[in-house]
């Protein structure tokens, strides 16, 4: 009879456990942060290479790298621009001919 109780008793327990919930899950690692962006410091110097030069492709992406600039804007005479400075942007202002007559950040 006490084998009886005690196999009894496992059994219980052995029950028990199995209508136990199951363990969480582990949470899944956050992804990592993607890189920071670049941060670009135009130095007009570096692009005054190009003034009296035609605007090509080629020559934005020059003055832009030689500058250290994100990006480059090319300003026509007489065209709308915004005002807004920006320290990382190449501005190539430009002639009718389309020719470099000055180059400055902002």
């Amino acid at each position: 009879m006490k084998n009886q109780s005690l196999l009894l008793a496992l059994a219980g327990a052995a029950l028990m456990a199995g209508c136990a919930a199951p363990a969480p899950a582990p949470t899944p690692a956050a992804p990592p942060a993607p890189p920071p962006e670049p941060v670009y410091q135009c130095n007009a110097d570096g692009a005054r290479f190009a003034i009296g030069q035609p605007v090509t492709p080629q020559l934005e992406a020059a003055a832009r790298v030689r500058s250290g600039a994100g990006t480059v804007r090319v300003l026509k005479p007489g065209e709308v621009t915004t005002m807004e400075l920006n320290g990382g942007r190449l501005n190539l202002d430009v002639d009718a001919r389309n020719r470099v007559t000055d180059v400055r950040c902002g």
